[in-house]
């Protein structure tokens, strides 16, 4: 039996042990399938980035193994290299679709622990020893860190040299003892349930000071609404969950809460996309503090600087360095793209906010978000453990004292209102434009139904009813197979089993690319509609001036950039495989260049954080499976200094599902409105809008049956 080659690293390619006797299957079929799974999650564009990781790794070592082994024939050899290079061939395709992939066939990139998982699952599967578990670090979680760990030279410098590095507790303050009448209620849950069923009209945002002046840069002047955040900073409060809508000024709030707070040296946590706008808000609206920018390796920071930009993608490089280096403030911007408590993004960002108070007692937390709600209430979890007002499953100290204060316990009637406002007045900041920019022209949304041609439309609407007949039949069996154990027979619809009829056709389409899942509809409907939308943006670009183009998909904004470019139409494109110098360049052109009237942008590159005012009209090519990405991409031009009235145009293809899943996108916009708007409007369900788009196809099929 054959020895495998022994390799060791931290970047992921672990050692390998004698093959085990295996089937005649072996690992390439697995690797196939595997891949195929991989290419399915893409194509609906969803990215499962730990088996594309664990099927190159696999990939790469199974080539040397059999490049080296001379037991095989050239014959055979070549025919498990050709196999190998088709494997190869789709992760490449795949990373094409998703350019955020490419990091991960590196031979130095790091292995995230799940991809090492189910690498060791797919070697047993192959008939393959697997590698070993790798053992637990004894070390504190906190101090564990990965080979990719840097501390560049100038920081090292900074942290023997800076005196702030030494804890301070001068600014603790002290509560007075509290009755621990809540020792032993679970709290967390009826937290979120008081946001859940606000009451209408109950006040969201807490008590706020007048503004008073504040010294800014000549020419600069903020709006009563942003001033009193920096008075309240001004005045002690600390903490806070800044959930202005998109638009109101965010950025610049935040960096002159923190010049008033003196919490220097700052850390600002944000998405790639806005890292050089954060550099360039920094030099407008507090000059007289240094900002350095966080690239890559970070060998070129200034680690004496004293507000540190750094995006979420590389965090996990410095969090290392940046959890001790005595930052007295942090902000996170985009704050919802943490609420996924088990991302490592997430876990980096908690760990540093954790070890910032272990330090400074009061420093500055901000979190930033215009869309706080994503799906569910539960997303608020982690913005409030990093803000410090919760730990893992309950209260923190302050919220709790604040929590008894109030004299009463869940069983109470009024006690989860009083809990709401004890939140709040920790410090969640939630204005609207309606409210306080009254100077801010109107924004709409416009649906525009596109017809697609007679070939395409046939071919949707068969996929769209193979689709509905595969959940019908799956709904007969179910029924067929109850009425079998218990002689039970359903009359009418059974909207439960519906919902779990729903939910096992989107489970498969997680493992399986055979026949058409919702997800592929969606994109082949998008890319039938690149076209025609690209098309309604230049007739708009000709008579009304600047256009901000937004899709999901690269396909869709490849075609979009091919029909303008044979037009002779300027355009700019902004997207995620560019480097930040590339996206700045072309955003700026799109905003000071007269001949650049579109900018073809991605919805998760671009849909965040930029200033795109000099349009005010926006063509949505492709619907968003959430109201949140929708809005964000809109008010990327309806925001602060807008003074045209903002108009959405949403491509609509007609006859087809695409009018049905704008409506449940509609529809979810509910959750955020009551839970922290406090309307009264009607709460759509927070579940999946996928999972109420198939629900309704299901449900309207089985109707019709009845009739």
């Amino acid at each position: 039996m054959a020895q495998r080659a022994r390799r060791s690293g931290g970047s992921g390619t672990a050692q390998r042990g004698k093959r085990r006797p295996r089937d005649n299957d072996g690992i390439l079929p697995v690797l196939a399938k595997a891949v195929r799974d991989v290419e399915t999650h893409a194509q609906r564009g969803r990215i499962d980035a730990a088996k594309f990781q664990a099927v190159a790794l696999l990939v790469r070592e199974e080539r040397t193994r059999v490049k080296a082994d001379t037991s095989v024939t050239d014959a055979q050899r070549d025919t498990e290299l050709r196999r190998l290079d088709g494997i190869a061939t789709i992760l490449a395709q795949t990373a094409a679709r998703e350019p955020s992939l490419f990091s991960l066939l590196d031979e130095d990139v790091e292995a995230s622990d799940s991809a090492l998982k189910l690498k060791r699952e797919m070697q047993v599967a192959g008939g393959l020893a697997p590698d070993p578990e790798p053992e637990r670090p004894r070390t504190p979680p906190t101090e564990v860190r990965s080979e990719r760990q840097v501390v560049p030279q100038s920081v090292a410098a900074a942290q023997l040299a800076n005196p702030f590095l030494a804890p301070d507790f001068g600014d603790a303050t002290q509560r007075r003892p509290v009755e621990r009448r809540l020792a032993g209620w679970e709290l967390i849950t009826p937290l979120l349930s008081s946001f859940e069923n606000a009451v209408p009209g109950a006040r969201s945002c807490m008590h706020l000071p007048e503004p008073t002046p504040s010294r800014l840069p000549s020419g600069l002047e903020l709006m009563p609404h942003q001033a009193r955040v920096v008075t309240a900073a001004a005045h002690g409060h600390r903490t806070y969950l800044l959930a202005d809508e998109p638009g109101l000024g965010k950025t610049a709030q935040a960096l002159l809460a923190a010049q008033a707070a003196n919490a220097y040296p700052l850390l600002c946590v944000v998405p790639s996309v806005v890292k050089t706008n954060w550099a360039r808000e920094v030099a407008l609206w507090t000059p007289s503090r240094s900002v350095t920018v966080i690239h890559g390796s970070g060998e070129t920071i200034d680690g004496f600087a004293d507000i540190v930009v750094v995006n979420y993608e590389v965090l996990d490089r410095h969090v290392g360095w940046i959890a001790s280096h005595g930052f007295r403030g942090m902000v996170v911007d985009e704050a919802h793209f943490i609420k996924n408590k088990k991302s490592q993004r997430s876990q980096h960002v908690l760990e540093i906010a954790d070890r910032i108070r272990q330090r400074v007692p009061r420093p500055l937390m901000m979190a930033l978000t215009g869309t706080p709600l994503i799906n569910d209430i539960d997303d608020f979890r982690a913005i409030w453990q990093f803000l410090g007002w919760i730990e893992d499953k309950k209260p923190g100290p302050q919220l709790m004292t604040a929590l008894e204060e109030t004299g009463q316990t869940p069983v109470d009637r009024g006690f989860q209102a009083a809990a709401r406002q004890a939140v709040i007045d920790l410090g969640i900041v939630r204005r609207r434009k309606v409210d306080v920019a009254s100077d801010i022209p109107a924004r709409r949304i416009a649906d525009l139904p596109v017809e697609l041609d007679l070939a395409t439309t046939r071919s949707i609407r068969t996929a769209e009813r193979e689709l509905t007949l595969r959940l019908v039949q799956r709904y007969d069996a179910a029924v067929a197979a109850r009425a079998e154990r218990s002689d039970t027979i359903v009359e009418g619809i059974d909207h439960e089993l519906v919902r779990r009829v729903a939910r096992g056709e989107l489970k498969d389409a997680d493992r399986s690319s055979s026949g058409e899942n919702v997800f592929a509809l969606v994109r082949r409907i998008g890319r039938a509609k690149a076209d025609l939308a690209a098309d309604y943006a230049a007739q708009l670009a000709r008579n009304a001036g600047k256009v901000v183009f937004f899709a999901k998909h690269i396909d869709v904004m490849d075609a979009a950039s091919e029909l303008l470019e044979s037009r002779g139409i300027g355009y700019a494109a902004v997207r995620g495989d560019q480097t930040p110098g590339v996206r700045q360049r072309n955003i700026d052109a799109f905003v000071n260049d007269p001949n650049v009237t579109i900018v073809v942008c991605s919805l998760t590159a671009a849909g965040v954080g930029l200033n795109l005012q000099v349009a005010s009209n926006v063509v949505l090519a492709e619907l968003s499976w959430t109201n949140a990405e929708q809005t964000q991409a809109i008010d990327r031009v309806h925001r602060i200094g807008q003074t045209e009235p903002v108009t959405a145009w949403r491509i609509i293809a007609a006859q087809t599902i695409d009018a049905k899943i704008a409506e449940l996108i509609d529809a979810k916009a509910g959750l955020a409105a009551r839970a922290l708007d406090s309307s009264d409007e009607e709460i759509a369900s927070s579940a999946d809008v996928q999972l109420e788009a198939l629900v309704g196809m299901l449900t309207e099929a089985l109707t019709d049956r009845q009739t």
